[in-house]
């Protein structure tokens, strides 16, 4: 794919890097290719200006009578009715929080409330550790038992008839990942939250790989929760929190007793962070602003669906690159099976650190280790050596993934 075309229905490339600053920088006198995004990504230029704006002139705590107070109320309501269009939610199932980790451990304390030792967890081994530490920590607190489904080493993907075999009538929950945040696997979730629902057990979803890729459905995926972060999506560091209004209505979270008793805002500890929720709508706005239709939801679905397939091919393109070079090992499913456009691949003799040391002296950003996914990572066979990651983003060109792949090259050539 050239630099500058795109899918039918999303801007030309080059109209979607100029809105970030970012792309400006340079390394050594060569552009800045930032293939990190499975990290966090980039931020266009309206989510600052959001920020900035709540800070300058409309800063308050909530819920008093005068203006910059009920300015902040609106802000937070505003944020709310976004991610609900983005998730295809309600507002009033949507929670905030500082992070992702952060929110899961205080949903994994106020389910584990009536939780005992009979009761059971299930979670895979493909998961970010955000989805696994949060109910592991139930085991010494309540006694709880947490069994793990595998993964598939040779492809990357999740064992279905383990996962099945470990579901079964004393299972509460289980946990697990929309999208591979290490391999880019893409798990059928809906798959998932049949085979609990028809145990009586809840499921979490972890979508804070998937958001950035794939158009959400809550209620298609069939999903009980779902968890996401917003500097994956352009935003800024704000985690996000989806649960289903009745569950939200019975649960005992954790809270303050003068705190408000009703969702969301039962589910939320303290202040919130306004101006990043300001930054969150606006980052929401942003991806529905690439797109046209009548509504922000079928904007954003236009968007990410136009955004998923440039990605693909982009994906495309790296897998085939990396896999023809000597030395070079690629993990995970190949482009034909569903994937975001992360990789994760390792060079012969050349430590994963060393290998994003010398691509970012090319200019070419990227990540190396576990990624929090250690579980993936020991199971590839490279604890000690770990994974190098390359992520694609909205700004990410055809011509940065040749620098890419030539980068490697280079590197596996002198390796050699």
């Amino acid at each position: 794919m050239s630099a500058t075309a795109g899918p039918v229905g999303i801007p030309p490339i080059e109209r979607i890097r100029s809105q970030f600053p970012a792309l400006d920088r340079r390394q050594d006198g060569r552009p800045v290719a930032y293939f990190d995004s499975p990290g966090g990504t980039q931020t266009p230029r309206s989510v600052v200006e959001a920020v900035s704006d709540y800070l300058y002139h409309h800063n308050a705590n909530t819920h008093w009578g005068y203006p910059t107070s009920a300015e902040t109320d609106a802000t937070i309501s505003r944020a709310r009715a976004a991610i609900a269009d983005l998730l295809n939610a309600s507002p009033g199932e949507i929670i905030f929080g500082a992070n992702m980790t952060t929110l899961t451990f205080h949903l994994s304390r106020a389910l584990g409330r009536d939780y005992g030792p009979r009761d059971e967890i299930v979670v895979t081994e493909l998961d970010h550790h955000a989805n696994v530490a949060p109910w592991q920590a139930l085991a010494q607190e309540r006694g709880v038992t947490v069994r793990v489904a595998r993964m598939i080493p040779e492809t990357g993907q999740l064992d279905w008839n383990d996962l099945q075999a470990k579901v079964n009538k004393w299972t509460k929950l289980v946990a697990m990942g929309v999208a591979s945040n290490a391999l880019g696997t893409i798990n059928d979730i809906r798959r998932a939250a049949d085979i609990a629902h028809d145990a009586g057990a809840l499921l979490f979803a972890d979508a804070v790989h998937s958001v950035p890729h794939l158009a959400t459905d809550v209620r298609a995926l069939g999903c009980d929760f779902l968890a996401c972060s917003a500097y994956k999506f352009y935003g800024p560091h704000v985690g996000v929190l989806f649960g289903k209004m009745d569950l939200l209505y019975s649960i005992d979270f954790p809270k303050l007793i003068p705190a408000p008793d009703l969702p969301p805002e039962k589910g939320e500890t303290g202040t919130l962070n306004h101006e990043g929720l300001a930054g969150t709508a606006a980052a929401v706005d942003f991806l529905s602003s690439l797109a046209s239709g009548a509504s922000r939801r079928e904007r954003l679905q236009a968007a990410l669906g136009g955004l998923e397939a440039r990605g693909q091919s982009l994906a495309g393109e790296m897998w085939e690159g990396l896999t023809g070079i000597s030395g070079v090992s690629v993990f995970g499913p190949a482009p034909t099976a569903p994937r975001t456009p992360t990789l994760a691949f390792t060079v012969k003799g050349v430590p994963s650190s060393e290998v994003a040391r010398q691509l970012a002296n090319r200019g070419v950003f990227l990540s190396h280790g576990n990624f929090y996914a250690a579980t993936v990572v020991e199971r590839l066979g490279l604890k000690d050596e770990g994974l190098v990651r390359a992520g694609c983003a909205c700004y990410t060109t055809g011509e940065e993934v040749n620098r890419l792949i030539e980068g490697v090259r280079g590197i596996a050539r002198h390796a050699q």
